[in-house]
């Protein structure tokens, strides 16, 4: 349910109310009690994604995805190698 924004014409007081969608606009002030209420536009309009799941990478390009994907298969065959170097050093260390 959005939050809305209202302010009295007469008195100038403004609030927020939270709100269904489907529900009517407010029309009496909780300040001065008069009916002179305007709904008005408000900055918090964006969707708020709540719970696990939704992740920024998860709307990646096409084209983002496969570039990534080439980038790792030319890194593996380079760590391999580093790990068995690693590993011939070690055994001539130990001689």
């Amino acid at each position: 349910m959005p939050t809305y924004e209202y302010k009295c014409n007469e008195c100038s007081h403004g609030f927020e109310m939270f709100q269904s969608i489907k529900s009517d606009p407010v029309k009496e002030c909780p300040s001065c009690g008069r009916s002179s209420v305007e709904r008005i536009i408000g900055s918090g309009g964006a969707i708020i994604f709540k719970g696990s799941g939704f992740y920024q990478t998860d709307y990646r390009s096409e084209e983002y995805k496969s570039s990534a994907k080439k980038e790792s298969e030319i890194a593996k065959p380079e760590t391999k190698d580093k790990k068995q170097e690693k590993k011939t050093e070690k055994t001539h260390a130990e001689n």
